[in-house]
């Protein structure tokens, strides 16, 4: 009896909240993945596909440098990346460059704004700035 009350208290629940591993948005909690949910990484099949390349980590670390170089409230464009990693190909890596900043909201790295307000990265919808995520002293 004790087993058969501790899965029904598994299935029902809430489940932690995660982020996909190649988009960085919200995975958003599906009753078929209900026994399976530890091991979910992904929102998507097309997510699954495209994974993390190595332009992708390229990306991440070209956000990580230009907000190094810059003064703690300063922020910067995704394009800014984009074109450092792409050269004169760097439209074809803006969506690809929106995705690292999600992945580095995700690893509480950095935050993405809209009009100086911090924004959710899943719904996030048109421009957005990045910035490093202030520290707070210990």
């Amino acid at each position: 009896m004790p087993h058969r009350q501790r899965a029904a208290d598994l299935e029902n629940a809430e489940p932690t909240e995660k982020t996909c591993a190649s988009c960085g948005r919200r995975i958003e909690w599906r009753s078929a993945w209900a026994k399976n949910w530890n091991e979910v990484r992904y929102c998507s099949d097309a997510c699954r596909a495209r994974k993390v390349t190595a332009t992708d980590r390229e990306l991440e670390a070209s956000i990580l440098g230009l907000l190094a170089t810059r003064a703690v409230t300063a922020t910067a464009c995704p394009s800014e990346a984009a074109r450092a990693v792409g050269g004169d190909s760097w439209r074809e890596l803006m969506e690809p460059a929106r995705r690292a900043a999600r992945r580095l909201v995700a690893n509480g790295e950095i935050d993405i704004t809209q009009g100086g307000t911090v924004v959710d990265p899943s719904t996030a919808r048109g421009p957005i700035r990045l910035r490093k995520r202030p520290t707070t002293p210990a």
